[in-house]
Formats: C-alpha cells, structure tokens, sequence
C-alpha cells in the first residue's frame, strides 16, 4: 500500500520502519523544518525495550541508554514514598534511561532510507474522500491507501476529526533539562522527591548523548502550567532555591543553569478517543491517547501501537479489519494507563493539602503487601495488560 505517515516523532518512525519492511511505500510529512528530537529524557520499560528487539534495536539503545534497576522517592522529610526494583517483578527485568536524541537518531538511521520524509509542511486535514491530506497553505498530498496521524499530543489531525471524547490540557506540567552525569552517586536508579504536591523533582540516568560526548542525567521539575508558559530568570532562581532545600547533593548542579531556555517546557494532554481510527485514518502515540506522564509509559505506549498496527495489517489486507484489530490489540492495555494517570497525577503534581499526606502514610506500607507491590511492579514495568491482568 502507498502510506502517509504525518509526525516524525517515536510513533511515526517506529510505524514507518515497520511498515517499509513489510512492502508498504512510506511518505512521511513532519511540520518542522529540521529532523530533529524533542525533549530531555524518557524511561524505556521492559514493553517499549521489546518493541525495540522487534526493530533490531534492542542492543544499540541498550549501548546508549542507561540501566535503571530501581525507582525511589521520598518526601522532604526524608520518609519513603515509593521503592521498588525491577528485579523484583522479573529477574532479568530493567528499564532504561534514554535521551530523545539517542533513541531518535537510532530510529531515524533505521528510516532514512527506506521511507521518503517531506520537512515543513504542517499537515492539518484530511481530504473528503478520506485518501489525501491537506497542509495549512492548502496544498493536497495523495492519494494514499491509509494515513497514520503521530503528530503529537496537540494532533491537528485530531482536532480536525470528531473522534476526540477528552482533550483537555493537565493544569501541571514541568520544566527539563539534562545534566552531566559525572560523579552522580544513582547511577542505575530514577530517583524523586517531593514537598507535598507541588513541589516535585526527578532525576533519571539516560546515558550518552548524540551530540555531546559524557553521560548525562534527565532533570524535571513539576510546575504548574501558567508558570511554565512563563518560566523566566525569577522563575528559574525560585527552581534552584527549592532544589538547595530539597536536594542538597542535587543543587550544585542546579546552580550551573544560567539561562531559562536551558531547560524545555513540557505540558501534557488528557487525551481520550471514541476509536482510535475513521475511515482509512488511523491513530497512534500521543494522538491517539495522550496522557501525563505520572507513569512514564509515553513512549512506551508509542512504540506498541506502531507495533500493533503493523501486526494488524500484516493479519487483514482490508483495512476496516485491520483498524478494528488494532484497535483490540491496544484497547486494554492503553485504557488502564490513561485512567490509573488521570488518579495518581493530583497525588504528584496538584494544589491538594491532603493528598500529600494520604500519600506519604500510603504508598509505602502499601507498596510493601505481596499482591499490592505485584500490581505496583506490572504498573511501572508497563505490563499491566488490563484490570485483571
């Protein structure tokens, strides 16, 4: 089939690598001008890192990732919120730490020359006939035989279709940035704390960068959303004051950002749709269901639905078939990550008095009952494949 992928993001990448294998001519149209990654950092699960064994990737971002063993946060008081080890859902089990620019240029070594990618050219509607698509000059691209919308969070094809039942924007987010990594004493672990719920801070291990050679650690700092628009020097000042008293050893390296737009804003969608595809028009990634990233299951859920389509197009040459089985293959697993994100991020990132306490008299204890901490580990492995699985 002749095939428009629009966004070149993880999802389309991974979609396009799988697609061009199995035959199908790729185009891909991404609205910026340059190819080139967005954000700092992000956890591959023991799910996503499959998905990568898939592409024949799995070693070279192990190469350039980071091993992370264990998740642990604390509050300002030094009490244990969450601890858990990946070990301890599966023996060989582990996440990994990676920078966008490592797992992008890994992607895109895999595409460049197998699809045709069109730059600069923002991808806003599809036609009436459900077969070409349509940029913001008015310029028609087509006909293809199916279109696969990975433009994001913000989808314009989304917005355009009226299959959007949520799509509201979190009224928290946060800033992010990545630090050198050197003498870093966590160097397998993503690491949190907070002060109640509007103050949290994260550092995760990402391994190497494409562009600069060391090892580096993601930094997030939750906000709400009307400062992140304005994150300026007073604001910046304000993130180093509340590092130094939260996270001491953390502060030193705080304290080397100069300029606000060293650090990336990040806000995020509650994204919820009826189906994930109309006509020959298909979802996926973040346009499909975006969510917060409380979990840390974004590109994770990206990789999968490239994946899952794949699959469901290789089983179905008809394409309401191979929708619908889609669909299917992701419907549970996607629906118990966008409703557990929804609960858990007020206990993060709100401006509730009472659900940090609940929280830090909660998680611990709970987390350390056999059937709960199981439950807890197949949620932040990315396993859990439904409510009752």
């Amino acid at each position: 089939m002749k095939i428009a992928i629009v966004g070149y993001g993880t999802a389309g990448q991974a979609a396009a690598i799988f697609l061009a294998r199995a035959g199908h001519a790729i185009e891909m149209f991404e609205r910026s001008a340059e190819l080139k990654p967005v954000g700092a950092g992000f956890l591959l699960q023991p799910t996503g890192l499959g998905v990568m064994s898939a592409l024949g990737l799995h070693d070279a971002a192990v190469e350039r990732g980071a091993r992370i063993d264990r998740l642990h946060g604390e509050n300002a008081a030094g009490r244990m919120v969450m601890d858990m080890g990946y070990a301890d859902h599966a023996r060989d089990s582990f996440g990994l730490g990676m920078t966008r620019g490592a797992l992008f240029t890994l992607l895109h070594a895999a595409c460049v020359d197998a699809v045709s990618i069109h730059t600069a050219i923002r991808i806003v509607a599809i036609s009436a006939d459900g077969r070409s698509i349509l940029d913001d000059a008015g310029h028609e691209y087509g006909p293809f035989d199916l279109i696969v919308a990975a433009d994001g969070a913000s989808s314009a094809l989304r917005a355009a279709s009226t299959l959007a039942i949520r799509d509201p924007l979190y009224p928290w987010g946060a800033m992010w940035c990545l630090l050198p990594a050197d003498g870093w004493p966590h160097v397998a672990e993503l690491r949190q704390r907070y002060a109640g719920t509007r103050t949290m801070l994260g550092v995760l291990p990402v391994g190497m960068r494409p562009d600069v050679g060391g090892r580096w650690l993601t930094f997030y700092y939750s906000l709400r959303g009307a400062r992140i628009d304005t994150f300026d020097t007073e604001a910046l000042a304000q993130l180093q004051s509340d590092v130094a008293g939260l996270w001491p050893e953390l502060a030193e390296r705080t304290h080397a950002l100069t300029d606000p737009a060293q650090l990336n804003r990040a806000r995020y969608r509650d994204v919820v749709l009826k189906q994930p595809w109309h006509d020959r028009t298909v979802f996926i990634g973040d346009a499909a269901h975006g969510m917060s990233p409380q979990l840390g299951q974004g590109v994770n859920m990206a990789l999968l639905d490239a994946e899952a389509l794949a699959t469901a197009l290789a089983e179905h040459t008809e394409i309401p078939r191979a929708f619908e089985r889609y669909a299917g293959l992701r419907r549970r697993h996607v629906a118990v990550y966008q409703h557990l994100s929804r609960w858990l991020t007020p206990l993060f990132q709100s401006d509730s008095r009472l659900l940090a306490p609940l929280r830090d008299r909660v998680f611990g204890p709970f987390g350390k009952l056999p059937l709960a901490r199981r439950e807890m580990l197949k949620i932040l492995t990315g396993t859990k494949r439904g409510w009752l699985h």
